[in-house]
């Protein structure tokens, strides 16, 4: 799938998505005026089609500000800000539009009620409709702004001694703009110097569009301090704002090495850890094409890739551990019914956190028949994208220890 191809398939989508949004508006305003505003005034019936043809406009034109010919009538700050609040309207009418439909299930207010339940009843519907709003809302203006330090422990089986203990801290999906401050950064970085890492990683997207500050984030992240050195790969809003080449010429000046198909050998001790990185990989078959060229036969391989879902693969080729973002964590979660529901889960079973592949023989050499295992790491990141919240799945700095069993 090519470039041209791929935002075919973006546009279509966005279509689509688009065409329910307007489908499911529309059936509900048509819902409202029947069912619940059958007996309000002529003025009440008007104010709600009035409001609704604002929200589809609104829908309307948050759909052309994606597109770069529509988008350049606003400054990046105001289109940033315009496209979030279209798509948290999205989202909360669409929330709104549930909660309408589960309405008629819940009991029904009688005159024979007590004043108690009668109070309950009120809750229960009041509780329906704003449950949706109050978890934007924390999301938004509390829940991206908590960073945790998260702390992963990467059991390897047969682990060289000298590498035992070793630490990485990771750094990824930081989208430094509007929704996320240079102070904010300069915060997380902060976070991962006091780990006193080995290896500082930072596996891509930098900055969400062309507009935000791409300069300002490299010098943050130059203020990384770990003893292997700074290395990163490229995700995939490096390569929608075409800035993949500055990132890497102009993160080399100061001191942050990013590997585009390419290798760092590096000696702990008697130990070698072989870090390799990739370009953002486009969700197709075939991935990681050549990456197996980079494997290093005795050394343990850690292979960078903004897209997760390139792990098999990174595990037939021979590497020990990948380490990727991308996902935010689903960036919204909600567990119903033990059901972790989130966007995420629609592009990579690589959501969140560590996941293990059992023994396999290794095409690239780096490993011998059967030996160990190999383990993914995922990181939540810290930044957002679309809606500017985070609700289940908490911003991170995340710290991977290298443990032999």
């Amino acid at each position: 799938m090519d470039i041209v191809s791929e935002r075919l398939l973006r546009i279509i989508t966005d279509l689509i998505f688009l065409a329910v949004l307007l489908l499911a508006q529309t059936a509900g305003t048509l819902w409202i005026l029947r069912r619940f505003a059958a007996g309000a005034s002529r003025r009440a019936r008007l104010v709600i089609q009035i409001a609704a043809a604002l929200s589809v406009i609104s829908l309307v034109l948050g759909f052309l500000l994606r597109y770069a010919r529509f988008a350049k009538v606003l400054p990046g700050e105001w289109l940033t800000w315009g496209q979030a609040l279209v798509i948290t309207w999205a989202l909360l009418s669409m929330l709104w539009l549930i909660a309408l439909a589960v309405l008629p299930l819940l009991p029904r207010l009688r005159p024979g009620h007590s004043a108690s339940r009668r109070n309950f009843l009120r809750a229960a519907q009041a509780a329906l409709f704003g449950a949706p709003a109050a978890v934007i809302g924390y999301g938004v203006f509390i829940g991206r702004f908590r960073f945790q330090l998260r702390e992963q422990k990467i059991e390897v089986p047969g682990l060289a001694h000298d590498l035992d203990g070793l630490r990485l801290v990771q750094l990824t999906d930081i989208h430094l703009s509007p929704f996320l401050s240079r102070s904010q950064l300069d915060r997380a970085v902060a976070m991962a110097n006091e780990t006193r890492a080995h290896l500082a990683l930072v596996t891509g997207d930098l900055i969400t569009t062309a507009f935000d500050p791409l300069d300002e984030c490299l010098q943050s992240l130059a203020g990384l301090r770990a003893e292997a050195g700074i290395f990163g790969c490229m995700g995939n809003h490096e390569v929608y704002a075409r800035t993949e080449r500055y990132t890497e010429i102009q993160g080399a000046r100061l001191g942050i090495r990013f590997l585009r198909h390419a290798q760092a050998s590096l000696r702990f001790g008697d130990a070698m850890l072989n870090l390799a990185g990739v370009d953002y990989q486009r969700y197709k078959k075939p991935y990681l094409r050549g990456a197996e060229s980079m494997v290093a036969p005795g050394a343990f391989n850690v292979l960078l890739s903004h897209n997760p879902d390139v792990f098999p693969v990174a595990a037939r080729q021979g590497y020990q551990l990948t380490v990727a973002g991308h996902t935010h964590g689903g960036q919204v979660r909600v567990e119903i019914l033990h059901a972790d529901l989130n966007v995420a889960r629609f592009f990579t079973p690589y959501v969140d956190g560590l996941y293990r592949r059992p023994p396999v023989a290794a095409t690239g050499g780096g490993l011998p028949e059967g030996q160990g295992s190999s383990s993914i790491f995922v990181s939540r990141g810290i930044g957002t994208i679309a809606v500017p919240a985070r609700f289940g799945a908490p911003p991170e700095v995340a710290l991977l220890q290298l443990c032999r069993t």
